[in-house]
């Protein structure tokens, strides 16, 4: 807590089996790491960051902190040393990650959870039977909605799209704001990780209405933009990248009844089609979801978006209706029992393939011992049944549990 938070502090635990369990039972309880709301960003974290952390827990004796710290997010676990699996389950939302597979070089098993489905059906319920999402195409005042809050980070490209649609003349067709400042940093100011994004226009503040949500505007869907638009330009976590991490922005159009153009990363509708979804290939040029060069795919939208403004008023009836039809489907499967269960089902098996893939060979734990060959105070919390510590004989009964574990392997 707060969801979605990427500090070290704030990953708290849900359900510490330490409290109920007898103390070997808790050992040998399989631990999971809920990191499935951002994307993974393995260095996010130095050694510094871990060492300041493991400090702060105040748990470990002078010579394990830096042992505990280079155990990356498994330092947050409580006591994680004392578990007797050689990995800690990774519960993400993200395929095709490079990412992942740092975390599992690094002693953790990924559990794919699309977790953002869920939290979209929850956070949209309403959209089901909102009477002002009905469609009227008279009422229609902008071709495009685009939510456009921040753009630091990995949604810096975000800042590339605003100069283009200015440059196209496309503004006055869209329902978009504009971000002076993000992370009090002025838009000019930004050093762009990718160059090619970089912008020469300072006139972005002047040509946009100033953006007014805040971090949780995501959360919620504002029927009065979805009835006065037609299209909805989704501008996702990531762009600039190949891994596939849809977020309940894409999930928020879906649920209103909208047709959308998805701005994402390569293979993003694809991503979606795999859920049962259909997209609107056909009527809107879909070929920027096979480009992998970001600035190519953006000017590939931009350009669609900029035949779809100049159509004549009747063709462009014509297009919503189409669109809309396929809106509608999307609706009725988002909000069906058997896609929600779908989506839990695929995480219950895919928690289920990662316990298969633990392993209990107690390196953790037999490495306390090694180090405590060199460490008087550890040596003698080692060998004492001191308060607050565990028995000799607790810790007898772990070992030879993960002895048993590795006889059956």
């Amino acid at each position: 807590m707060p969801h979605g938070s990427k500090k070290l502090e704030d990953l708290l635990m849900f359900n510490d089996a330490s409290v109920d369990l007898p103390w070997v039972k808790s050992m040998t309880t399989p631990n999971i790491i809920f990191h499935d709301q951002e994307p993974l960003t393995y260095n996010l974290y130095t050694k510094k960051d871990l060492v300041d952390y493991v400090m702060a827990k105040n748990l470990f004796v002078p010579a394990l902190v830096d042992f505990v710290a280079s155990l990356h997010l498994r330092s947050c676990i409580v006591a994680p040393l004392l578990h007797a699996y050689d990995q800690v389950l990774l519960c993400h939302s993200e395929q095709n990650s490079p990412e992942l597979n740092t975390y599992e070089r690094n002693g953790f098993i990924g559990v794919y959870y699309w977790s953002h489905a869920v939290i979209a059906r929850d956070w949209y319920r309403y959209a089901k039977l909102d009477p002002k999402l009905t469609v009227d195409f008279e009422n229609i005042l902008h071709d495009f909605l685009i939510y456009n809050r921040a753009w630091d980070g990995t949604r810096e490209y975000r800042l590339l799209l605003a100069e283009m649609l200015a440059d196209h003349e496309l503004i006055s067709c869209c329902n978009m704001t504009f971000s002076e400042f993000d992370h009090n940093t002025h838009y000019t100011q930004h050093l762009f990780a990718n160059p090619n994004f970089a912008i020469s226009r300072d006139d972005l503040h002047l040509l946009y209405p100033a953006n007014k949500h805040d971090a949780n505007a995501s959360a919620d869907y504002n029927s009065k933009d979805y009835a006065t638009i037609a299209i909805e330009v989704v501008l996702e976590t990531l762009f600039d990248d190949l891994r596939n991490h849809l977020t309940e922005k894409t999930l928020r159009p879906i649920a209103c009844g909208r047709p959308f153009i998805l701005v994402a990363t390569p293979g993003s509708l694809q991503y979606l089609k795999q859920y049962g979804f259909e997209t609107f290939d056909g009527y809107i040029d879909e070929t920027y979801d096979t480009v992998l060069d970001p600035q190519k795919r953006l000017m590939i939208i931009v350009s669609e978006m900029k035949r779809i403004s100049c159509l004549p008023p009747g063709e462009k009836i014509l297009l919503w209706r189409k669109l809309y039809a396929i809106a509608e489907r999307n609706k009725k499967l988002f909000f069906s029992t058997e896609w929600h269960n779908q989506i839990v089902k695929e995480f219950k098996d895919n928690f289920d393939q990662g316990i298969k893939r633990l392993t209990t060979t107690g390196k953790y734990w037999f490495e306390i011992d090694r180090i405590a060959e060199t460490d008087p105070e550890l040596a003698a919390l080692r060998a004492s049944d001191l308060p607050g510590h565990r028995t000799l004989v607790e810790r007898e009964q772990l070992e030879t549990w993960i002895k048993q574990q590795n006889n059956q392997d």
